[in-house]
């Protein structure tokens, strides 16, 4: 008999090393279930060289080979002999519940059909609020079409699903899929405050003192908005000014671009001198970024709820974002942050330059939102949600 503590199961197609909001999720939420004295075992895809098995911070992780399509951002897994050997030792593990992120991935179907065999009912996570794109018209329809075929397979298992965001959960609606909630994505705002590296970013940025640096951070894909945020940069460097004198009072608007992705080298030859790419990340590295920023910028056509609007709240960083995924939930009004009406670039060009042309203003903002998510928003509240529905499931299969 196994007398093993029972695990939460996991299911994320995507995850550490790997960088990405699903990935960061699904290791907070790991960490903190661990943390209050859960045995947890995620399952995820093999993308590189990462051993198939291994414990990170107290997490078991499994990893099932896969294919990696779309640069890694769709892996589909290899039903072959180590996939087989990996998801029968799985199956012999005492399990109390089973999450799933998300509802588009063919790992997702894994993790549904997982649950069905341990007789537990599934909790599926959404991370989404638009579908996914490459910037191209017909690569975006056939995209499209696999996430309805695909979702047509998830509703089967009627899994109890939830999202990240309440933009999340009316997407849910999008595929006939009934939201029961939100597990919003959180941060621990001071223990990421404290992970700063010290790295000068500001000097590797070309910014001096007075410069007003603006950070962007996250996957280099299209619908991050790279492309309107150059543009928006380019547009600043060229801004015409009436006289000298007003040259001379305009702060200048510097872009530090963090992350990596297809778009990469589109940022690293942009040839402009207000915009320096500075890498993909560690975590620690982002910290001390956003801590020398003055302003956050994603003009980004969809998101779950972006960890960076997390991590910014955490330094009081002013964002200047488009309306998707959790933005409404954190910028409640105008005075936490601003909303653009638009991810064009010119739009964005002309909220930057507000901002630094404010600096008051951008600092309240900041601050606002700091003590919003310093109040609200922690993974050990998310944690214990995740716990009470799981143990709630168990009770009424137990009939109690």
């Amino acid at each position: 008999m196994n007398d093993r503590q029972a695990a939460y199961v996991i299911f994320s197609a995507l995850y550490l090393p790997s960088m990405g909001g699903v990935q960061n999720y699904t290791a907070n939420l790991a960490r903190a279930l661990e943390s209050m004295g859960k045995r947890v075992i995620v399952v995820t895809s093999q993308l590189g060289d990462d051993p198939p098995r291994e414990t990170v911070d107290g997490v078991d992780v499994v990893r099932l080979p896969s294919w990696n399509l779309l640069g890694g951002r769709l892996p589909i897994s290899r039903k072959n002999a180590a996939y087989c050997r990996l998801l029968s030792e799985l199956e012999e593990e005492p399990v109390a519940g089973v999450i799933v992120n998300t509802r588009f991935y063919r790992h997702s179907l894994e993790g549904l059909r997982f649950a069905r065999k341990k007789g537990l009912a599934p909790i599926l996570i959404e991370h989404g609020s638009a579908h996914l794109t490459l910037g191209n018209a017909f690569a975006d329809k056939a995209i499209e079409a696999y996430e309805h075929v695909i979702t047509q397979r998830v509703k089967r298992f009627r899994p109890r699903c939830f999202a990240v965001s309440r933009k999340g959960g009316a997407w849910l609606e999008h595929f006939g899929l009934e939201s029961q909630g939100v597990l919003s994505n959180s941060i621990d705002a001071a223990s990421f405050r404290g992970l700063s590296s010290g790295r000068d970013f500001r000097s590797e940025a070309g910014a001096a003192v007075d410069d007003f640096l603006v950070a962007s951070v996250g996957r280099l894909i299209p619908e991050k908005g790279v492309e309107p945020l150059l543009e928006a940069a380019r547009m600043l460097a060229e801004a015409p000014c009436a006289s000298e004198a007003v040259c001379c009072r305009r702060p200048r608007v510097v872009l530090a671009v963090a992350g990596d992705g297809p778009l990469r080298p589109r940022v690293e030859t942009c040839g402009l001198d207000n915009v320096a790419y500075v890498g993909r990340l560690s975590s620690s590295d982002v910290s001390a970024l956003l801590g020398q920023a003055d302003a956050f910028c994603l003009p980004s056509r969809s998101e779950g709820f972006a960890t960076a609007l997390l991590e910014c709240a955490a330094w009081g960083v002013p964002v200047v974002v488009t309306d998707v995924g959790g933005v409404d939930e954190l910028v409640l009004d105008d005075s936490y942050g601003v909303v653009l009406r638009s991810a064009d670039a010119a739009t964005v060009a002309e909220a930057l330059e507000g901002l630094a042309a404010d600096r008051d203003r951008a600092m309240s903002m900041g601050c606002k939102m700091r003590d919003l998510v310093e109040a609200e928003y922690s993974w050990h509240s998310v944690a214990a949600k995740v716990v009470d529905l799981v143990e709630e499931a168990a009770s009424e299969e137990d009939g109690v």
